[in-house]
């Protein structure tokens, strides 16, 4: 079953009753003008198995205790969002299989060339997936990204995902002078963060689900970054982000409206369906969100030695 993304905009105080993630709208509740019924009305109930992320977006938002443990118990990911409007935190369960700690075992005692045949895997599939939406969506000559996926090595001694990178951004948003993809940069730079943070989200929970531990990359390792397996396995998973960001920015080049730095709600909206793309994995179509499941269930199988190749979407 699909999970659902719920995003909270405006304040909002969410309870627990029943298994069902109850929500109240505090400006209908304190407004003694409006009928009892049109504030029963108001508030709204969803089964909290349901669930799959939550982005609380606004200061004014409370959460009871019994509802972040029954959306932990339930292994869903909670995003938090700073004044800015951006994600900044993420909360996820610190058990999600009844096999972890032997998944824990075998993922800490992985050795370095079956993490570096790993590493190589990723990259060859995120380059593809690159190539893929260059040649659809702009009509760039790919060739030679082609090239570079094939060539990648084992770790990617030779770094080709760098070599591809700054082709695929140059070529990426022509419309934009001299784009460059920086976090802090000029944008769709914004959007991308925007999209990458609900992808992190959606493959971190997919691990904890799969008993793996985030923190432990195979490739990247920053002794400050808490989701560094998250970050290694969305490589592949980045492109369907950028072609919904691709799309948003012809849209609006189309209408003559320049890209704001603001995210706007309709632009959110549209992103926090990055869960329920269309993507293709072992041959079939299937929602983004259960394509990660398939990936991080036949990482883990890589570790325990059951398998030797980690199962990664395309286009098609």
């Amino acid at each position: 079953m699909i999970k659902r993304t719920l995003y909270f905009e405006n304040p909002a105080y969410l309870s627990l009753k029943n298994k069902q993630l109850v929500v109240k709208l505090p400006e209908v509740e304190k407004n003694d003008a409006l009928p009892e019924l049109l504030k029963a009305e108001s508030i709204k109930t969803i089964p909290i198995e349901d669930i799959g992320v939550v982005i609380l977006d606004n200061k004014q938002i409370t959460l009871t205790h019994g509802v972040i443990e029954a959306l932990l118990e339930n292994n869903c990911a909670l995003i938090t969002c700073d004044s800015r409007r951006m994600p900044v935190g993420l909360l996820l369960p610190l058990e999600g299989n009844t096999v972890q700690q032997e998944r824990f075992t075998a993922q800490i005692e992985a050795s370095l060339p079956l993490k570096k045949q790993l590493w190589q895997q990723t990259i060859q599939a995120k380059i593809e997936n690159q190539a893929y939406l260059l040649k659809k969506c702009r009509g760039t000559e790919v060739r030679n990204m082609q090239k570079w996926a094939s060539d990648v090595r084992s770790g990617d001694s030779d770094n080709l995902e760098g070599r591809a990178a700054a082709y695929y951004w140059k070529n990426l948003f022509p419309v934009i002078d001299d784009f460059t993809r920086d976090r802090d940069g000029v944008p769709p730079n914004n959007l991308l963060n925007y999209g990458y943070a609900i992808l992190r989200a959606v493959v971190a929970r997919a691990l904890v689900s799969s008993g793996l531990l985030p923190t432990l990359g195979i490739h990247h390792h920053n002794r400050y970054n808490a989701y560094c397996l998250a970050d290694d396995i969305m490589e592949p998973y980045r492109p369907f982000v950028d072609k919904m960001v691709v799309e948003i920015v012809d849209a609006t080049h189309c209408d003559a409206s320049p890209l704001s730095a603001d995210l706007t709600k309709e632009i959110k909206i549209r992103l926090l369906q990055i869960p329920v793309l269309d993507v293709v994995i072992n041959g079939q179509r299937s929602p983004l969100m259960v394509a990660v499941a398939q990936t991080t269930a036949s990482l883990a199988k890589c570790f325990l030695g059951e398998n030797r190749k980690i199962v990664y979407p395309s286009f098609g």
